[in-house]
């Protein structure tokens, strides 16, 4: 079993967090250090460190990650103007919880991609 993560904590609510949704499968909440005037972070409820450990009884969950960020992108107001999802997968792309998720970031252009 996977070592437990700050995200767990916020998932159970032991630790504060402010929670935009929450269901038996996902858990949304604001980052602390938002990047963008829209930065949520979208969670599986169970602990899944990379993507690199998902497996095919996750997928319910994974894909409920991206209706609920369609959902969170309407109630937010970015939708219409465009939004960014990013997943990372382990140190080299920047992932800092080894708990799997989805960042949401709009609400302003967003620029490249990636810097070369």
């Amino acid at each position: 079993m996977a070592e437990e993560t700050i995200f767990s904590k916020i998932i159970r609510r032991e630790i504060p967090s402010d929670i935009v949704y929450q269901d038996d499968l996902v858990t949304a909440f604001r980052d602390i250090t938002p990047q963008a005037p829209t930065h949520i972070l979208i969670v599986p409820n169970v602990l899944i460190p990379t993507v690199n450990d998902v497996t095919p009884e996750h997928e319910l969950a994974l894909g409920r990650l991206f209706t609920v960020a369609a959902k969170i992108a309407q109630q937010e107001g970015i939708a219409e103007d465009g939004y960014r999802l990013i997943m990372n997968c382990n140190r080299h792309s920047g992932q800092e919880v080894f708990h799997i998720h989805m960042h949401m970031v709009g609400g302003r252009p967003l620029g490249p991609l990636l810097v070369k």
